[in-house]
């Protein structure tokens, strides 16, 4: 998933919505899809700058599959403050839309409601079969064993920007290979009297993603192989409380971060405030903002030691947007023409240039609009050193309570007050106890 925006809350309960019926598509009223074989509904999720960017962006695109195949796309573009609650309100309503974007994370959640179509052999030849896919992006798309719930659309990584003459005017003279070498520039670049590393503090999805990538460098997991909820072992506690030690302890994030939710220190970084920021292929976002792109570097996220890779030398989750069906929409074929619109090699090139993410089709990542030397470093992070969040059934929850203890706790180290690990370790069993049981 891609949480550029302010996190989506997911305050409907995964219980609820198991105990409905597979439902989705197919009703003409309360924003539904038209019955209409010459109309489908898409709801897509706000990728670029604003949601008019994203009209921008995808509007010529619909135009143009209308035009080869005579159908209308009716086009929504969500926030990401709305998502998950529109979607999982559509699966329990049934007013749901034909198409629609899901976060790459979020798809066992949606799985497990029986609403979405399943991606089988027969429905993947619709589309030209699911090898041309990236194993790491349907790494992504449903539990183990299963049946995809949904296609990969985007792939993101995160990354490392760091500001070229910030670094230079502290003397730093490459960006660093380990959270160590982190706080030492730090610390540097605030002697100089700037921010040193942004963060989005409250923001739940932000603060989910890095705590996992550092959980995988400690060498934990949030959950048990057989999937059972499991945060409070000695590992997953230091491995959060080493990310919020760099507020709290180290302090090369400024407090003022623990407010953060709504990209403000992606702003800070495009304005020059700051040195450093950990991001989801941000070159279209600084880009939007005026930043030039001979302003910035682009690194590989820090690791514990030596360089990332697997296992412990993760360095970013698996992230991306898929685009998913409705099982009973009205006009199946409609919606299966879209997705094989959608993720022809033409339309990848487009879409995935304009929002700076790298196509999950292994055809369309091979043209030379993919192979920039930022491009590069997201390129082989997703190949070599990214990992997909647990694909389990209460993914959503599990983003929603751990991210939010996250976020209470940079609201401690904020105020001033101390993060310790029986505070970490009392804030994670919060966080557990909110989850639904098995």
């Amino acid at each position: 998933m891609r949480s550029i925006r302010a996190a989506a809350t997911g305050a409907v309960t995964l219980s609820l919505v198991l105990a409905a019926t597979a439902c989705g598509g197919g009703s003409s009223s309360g924003g539904g899809s038209d019955d209409s074989p010459k109309t489908l509904t898409y709801w897509a999720s706000n990728q670029g700058a604003s949601v008019a960017v994203d009209k921008q962006v995808l509007q010529p695109e619909l135009d143009k599959f209308q035009k080869q195949t005579g159908i209308k796309v009716k086009l929504e573009v969500v926030p990401w403050s709305d998502l998950l609650n529109r979607i999982l309100t559509a699966t329990t309503s049934g007013q749901g839309p034909d198409v629609l974007n899901i976060g790459n994370t979020w798809s066992a959640s949606l799985q497990a409601t029986g609403a979405l179509l399943p991606w089988d052999a027969k429905n993947f030849a619709e589309i030209g079969g699911k090898d041309r896919f990236a194993d790491t992006a349907l790494g992504s798309t449903g539990a183990a064993g299963k049946d995809p719930a949904a296609v990969p659309l985007y792939s993101f990584a995160y990354a490392l920007y760091y500001n070229k003459k910030i670094f230079a005017d502290a003397g730093i003279a490459k960006p660093p290979a380990t959270w160590g070498e982190l706080v030492a520039d730090g610390k540097k670049i605030q002697a100089e009297g700037k921010s040193a590393l942004g963060a989005e503090g409250s923001n739940p999805s932000e603060n989910i993603h890095h705590v996992f990538v550092f959980a995988k460098q400690h060498g934990a997991d949030f959950f048990t192989a057989g999937g059972k909820p499991d945060f409070t072992g000695p590992k997953v506690v230091e491995a959060v409380k080493s990310y919020v030690d760099l507020m709290a302890k180290d302090k090369v994030i400024p407090t003022g971060d623990a407010e953060y939710a709504q990209n403000q220190s992606v702003s800070d970084f495009a304005k020059g405030r700051q040195a450093m920021l950990l991001w989801q292929s941000a070159a279209a976002n600084l880009k939007s903002q005026g930043m030039s792109e001979d302003a910035y570097g682009i690194a590989p996220v820090p690791v514990i030691s030596g360089t990332p890779g697997s296992g412990t030398q993760v360095d970013s989750a698996v992230m991306g947007i898929n685009l998913a069906v409705f099982k009973n929409t009205h006009n199946l074929d409609g919606a299966t023409r879209f997705v094989r619109f959608m993720t022809s090699d033409a339309e990848q090139k487009i879409l995935n240039t304009a929002y700076s993410s790298i196509p999950p089709v292994k055809s369309a990542q091979e043209d030379a609009a993919f192979a920039t030397p930022a491009t590069a470093v997201l390129k082989n992070t997703l190949a070599t050193s990214a990992a997909a969040l647990p694909q389990v059934a209460s993914e959503s929850q599990f983003e929603t309570a751990v991210g939010t203890a996250v976020k209470d706790l940079f609201a401690d180290a904020a105020a001033g007050r101390t993060v310790t690990t029986d505070s970490v370790k009392a804030a994670l069993q919060k966080a557990q106890q909110q989850m639904p049981a098995a």
